[in-house]
């Protein structure tokens, strides 16, 4: 709680006045019995005086008004406080998750992340907005309506204290079921959002090889196994409320039993009775309440687990160090001896070394699944290695401040990612400070311009969510403008133009060639792609089987000549 305290603690006027005027109106309202009962119903209509009936009603009248004023008071302190929270806290997490490495997003999962920084934190919200609203006055009208029933007959306060345990008793034992289960359900909701996200965005994969049926029949089976822990744990939350008023009753019948033995025997008035009576409706309509509350606060109980679990979260990459991105070195990118794994996977890079000097380019070619990705995915530290180095101009990466290092390398990701707004907006993210001419230079570079001029509103075209609008290729060129924007020493394209044709590919890399000014890393599975790179590094299941130019390597790496012959349909010739 501690923890979640410092985004509530804002808030400490609002934690205040919010109870405070809460418990006013509890206080005002617990006189109401009385003041009927002693002196509106005893005296007044006892004695048939109209004059003091009607000053008593215009006093309680006034405890009405006074108390409704003191209620909004709350209200607004309530809204206040929990709005501010929510936003707060949901700010944090928002952050929080964006310091997170990608091996801590492998670990969670988005649909969780998602879940947890809104239906968890709604939870929490709105419980904020109940301790402040009822948490108060709900124990109070229990607590001093026994008193005042009490002051009124000892007798009856005893019976009305002798039911206490049973309350207790009854829950504690929902508390005990219930707990374990709102955890599942949490995480079945978990599993919904992902479910639903998945087919979402492969809705056009499914219609296209007709499994719609599948696809619902998977989604209904996920729901109603979120339906079925659902209304297991509803039913017996549900008990909370009749066992609640079962118990009343029997008081209320106790009451009324031992009440008008002594209203017989003289020791009591009517009056004194009507009170009673109400102080019990007061205790069962507050015992209610409590009863709802419980089962909010054990949901927010689940829900604060999960949110401190993630703010706990130490991300795996930290930025401490911030050393100057100078030259160093002669040399650009060096990998030492690097190893790396997935968490719960085996090695996805094993003993990996080479380097690149300036000036130089390098291809990296191989297999479905060697490692291409997570190689360059190191250079950018999305990742940190289990062991050996990754360093630029000399200096280990993880030396870098974040900005330092995300100024010096630039990267194309294998998928192209655009978001919703404009084209203009999309490109800018690389370099938002850029100007006009570095828009279009890079648009010209990443050949984007050929269709961006086509378009009637063209750098101001608005992009659907996810780029739906546009082709893979017009999508992928996007991505490339954004990345070439941000005139990186080092460039890094990760497959990035596999949906281009040959053609516009070509031209790509001869403008990269030719205009771009740093040194560019290209993953592609296209040998043509990468052929004209000064090195090429060649993987195979996650080892370096080669790191040459691609004549030599025609020579001298077995895995580049079958990946050579299988792509020009040809046995290697001397020339090639």
């Amino acid at each position: 709680m501690k923890l979640l305290w410092q985004y509530l603690k804002p808030y400490k006027k609002q934690l205040i006045i919010g109870p405070a005027f809460k418990l006013s109106e509890a206080i005002l309202e617990i006189l109401v019995p009385t003041l009927m009962a002693k002196y509106l119903i005893d005296i007044g209509i006892a004695s048939q005086d109209t004059a003091y009936v009607i000053k008593i009603g215009l006093l309680m009248l006034a405890l009405a008004v006074i108390g409704l004023g003191c209620a909004l008071v709350c209200q607004h302190s309530a809204s206040v406080a929990s709005q501010g929270f929510g936003t707060n806290l949901r700010g944090a997490v928002f952050e929080h998750i964006c310091a997170l490495s990608f091996r801590e997003f492998d670990t969670f999962g988005s649909a969780t992340l998602l879940n947890r920084i809104t239906n968890d934190i709604n939870i929490l919200q709105q419980s904020v907005a109940m301790i402040i609203r009822l948490v108060i006055r709900a124990p109070f009208i229990v607590l001093g309506s026994f008193i005042m029933a009490s002051v009124i007959n000892i007798k009856l306060g005893l019976i009305i204290l002798a039911t206490a345990p049973i309350f207790a008793l009854i829950i504690w034992l929902v508390m005990r079921k219930t707990i374990p289960l709102y955890r599942k359900i949490q995480k079945k909701l978990d599993k919904i959002a992902l479910v639903a996200a998945e087919s979402l965005d492969g809705v056009r994969v499914i219609r296209a090889f007709a499994k719609k049926d599948k696809e619902r029949a998977k989604f209904k089976d996920t729901t109603e196994e979120f339906v079925s822990m659902s209304v297991r744990v509803g039913k017996i939350s549900a008990i909370l409320n009749p066992a609640t008023l079962l118990v009343l009753n029997f008081l209320i019948i106790s009451v009324l039993w031992a009440g008008g033995i002594q209203v017989n025997a003289g020791g009591m008035t009517k009056g004194d009775i009507i009170a009673v009576t109400t102080y019990i409706s007061y205790i069962m309509t507050a015992m209610l309440v409590v009863a709802d509350l419980i089962i909010l606060f054990i949901r927010a109980g689940v829900a604060k687990d999960r949110v401190c679990e993630l703010l706990l979260t130490e991300p795996d990459i930290t930025y401490e160090k911030a050393h100057e991105i100078t030259a160093e070195s002669n040399t650009v990118v060096s990998f030492e001896h690097v190893g790396f794994s997935y968490t719960g996977a085996e090695k996805a890079l094993d003993d990996i070394s080479f380097s690149l000097k300036k000036g130089e380019s390098l291809g990296i070619i191989g297999g479905i699944g060697s490692g291409k990705s997570t190689l360059v995915s190191l250079i950018a530290r999305f990742y940190d290695v289990d062991c050996g180095a990754v360093k630029i101009n000399g200096r280990d990466v993880r030396e870098y401040s974040r900005e330092q290092l995300h100024r010096c390398v630039s990267i194309a990701m294998q998928k192209s990612h655009v978001f919703k707004g404009t084209i203009r907006e999309n490109i800018l993210q690389g370099n938002p400070a850029a100007t006009e001419q570095q828009l279009q230079r890079a648009c010209a570079m990443a050949q984007a311009d050929e269709f961006i001029c086509l378009l009637p509103d063209g750098l101001l075209t608005s992009c659907e969510e996810g780029g739906s609008n546009f082709s893979g290729g017009q999508r992928q060129r996007i991505c490339l403008a954004r990345a070439l924007i941000a005139q990186a020493p080092i460039l890094i394209l990760d497959d990035s133009s596999s949906a281009l044709d040959y053609a516009t590919d070509l031209r790509l890399r001869k403008a990269l060639a030719s205009d771009y000014d740093g040194t560019v890393i290209t993953v592609s599975q296209r040998i043509g792609t990468i052929k004209h790179a000064d090195k090429i590094l060649v993987l195979d299941d996650g080892a370096c089987v080669g790191f040459d130019s691609h004549k030599n390597l025609l020579r001298t790496c077995e895995t580049y000549r079958a990946i050579y012959a299988s792509q020009t349909k040809r046995e290697v010739h001397a020339d090639d």
